[in-house]
């Protein structure tokens, strides 16, 4: 083989050697990132944690709402400042390393400081640390767009999904079934710290990601309005905004599962353990199988997900007012089904979002989508009302008709348009 021959040999490889490299990277990051999520979720482990502490209720009430609506909302802004600049890499990191030092200073806080002024202290660290997770959201599409190509990128976040559902399994389990002893402070300080180490892993290594070039669009991030537009003028993005807003149901609908399976004086993490085990078992098994469905058709993923999901409601609900009980074993069962539920809109939205829109719209199409989802999340808590006045049932026949409006409109998706 001459020179010439090898150079050009090698130059064809190349492409094909950094689409590998980059979906290793993904994957490494990924797993690392979505671990130390589970590690430090709020509705559960933090929840605990403050508990333990002394934390007063009406904080501990707080952490979800703050986590999830810190990592939504500020997307617009985080947009607008994002897409003005060249790379998606660095900010991604920038959104992981803010998560790792935030989830560092809640462990150290945990471990020194006690009931309400440690509380006031975590959720203030915990707001900052979803700022954090809005950057690398905000982000990662467009960072996932030119670094992958379409057709390999729901197998890539599909597959990081499973790994860090099956550590978080083990995670679940060892708590549940006592391996390490009992549940103690300094424990789930020191998962809260590792998650922190974790979150500063996974910002090194996406750093070494190789990214296409992508275009700018300061003339378009002038105008605010220019940036609202396609919530009024774009059919399909609204279209798309509607099936996601019904499909949060996946997400509202597993706390009343556990409603009707842990009575009030069994709230501990041994009788959640089962429960926390089966979500944990979903997400692993089927987390890949969903992003290889999307990476053929999204909207598809949408459909079934969202049927499955509107069925586990139902039947759940429909056991509890025929006069049945809902024991322990056939919940855990209801909760796997509905958690592979969950994984399909959450594979089938991204994948959507990311195939379907271009790289002038994708930032701000993402970043429009969850901050109206952020808003839907809010409302979403006249949901406790409901359990609370009349019953988690009757919020469960709630969360299936809504799972089964969003399956319905999924079925009319359309690629959306510069």
């Amino acid at each position: 083989m001459t020179d010439v021959t090898k150079d050009m040999a090698e130059a064809g490889d190349k492409p094909e050697q950094n689409r590998n490299r980059n979906g290793l990277i993904h994957l490494l990051s990924l797993s690392a990132s979505k671990t130390a999520d589970a590690l430090i979720d709020p509705k559960l482990v933090l929840s605990w944690l403050m508990g333990a502490i002394g934390a007063p209720a009406y904080l501990i009430g707080a952490l979800v709402p703050v986590r999830e609506a810190g990592a939504l909302l500020p997307q617009l802004w985080v947009a607008r400042w994002v897409q003005t600049q060249p790379g998606r890499k660095r900010f991604w990191a920038i959104g992981a390393a803010v998560q790792s030092a935030m989830a560092v200073t809640i462990a150290l806080i945990a471990c020194f400081l006690s009931d309400a002024l440690a509380g006031w202290l975590i959720v203030a660290a915990l707001a900052v640390l979803a700022i954090g997770r809005s950057i690398a959201s905000t982000t990662y599409k467009d960072a996932l767009a030119h670094s992958v190509p379409q057709g390999r990128r729901g197998a890539v976040t599909g597959a990081a999904g499973s790994i860090a559902a099956a550590f978080g399994l083990a995670y679940g389990a060892s708590m549940s079934l006592g391996v390490f002893g009992d549940v103690s402070i300094t424990a789930v300080a020191a998962y809260v710290f590792l998650a922190g180490m974790l979150y500063g892993a996974a910002a090194l290594v996406f750093l070494r990601l190789q990214e296409d070039d992508i275009p700018e669009t300061r003339e378009e991030a002038q105008s605010w309005r220019a940036f609202f537009a396609p919530l009024v003028n774009d059919r399909a993005f609204q279209l798309f905004i509607l099936t996601r807003g019904f499909l949060t149901a996946t997400a509202f609908a597993p706390p009343f599962i556990v409603m009707l399976t842990v009575g009030a004086s069994e709230r501990s993490l041994t009788q959640l353990g089962p429960l926390v085990v089966a979500s944990a078992l979903a997400a692993s098994s089927s987390s890949f199988l969903w992003g290889k469905v999307s990476d053929v058709s999204s909207r598809l993923t949408l459909c079934i997900s969202g049927l499955v999901a509107a069925g586990a409601y139902g039947l759940t609900a429909a056991m509890v007012l025929g006069g049945g009980t809902l024991g322990l074993w056939w919940a855990v069962g209801l909760m796997f089904v509905a958690q592979i539920a969950y994984q399909g809109v959450r594979s089938g939205r991204s994948i959507f979002l990311t195939d379907m829109t271009r790289d002038k719209t994708r930032l701000r199409y993402t970043a429009l989508s969850n901050t109206v989802i952020g808003i839907v999340l809010f409302a979403g808590l006249g949901l406790g009302g409901v359990a609370q006045l009349a019953g988690a049932e009757y919020a469960l026949v709630i969360c299936a008709i809504m799972a089964a409006l969003g399956a319905s409109f999924a079925t009319r998706l359309t690629p959306m348009k510069d």
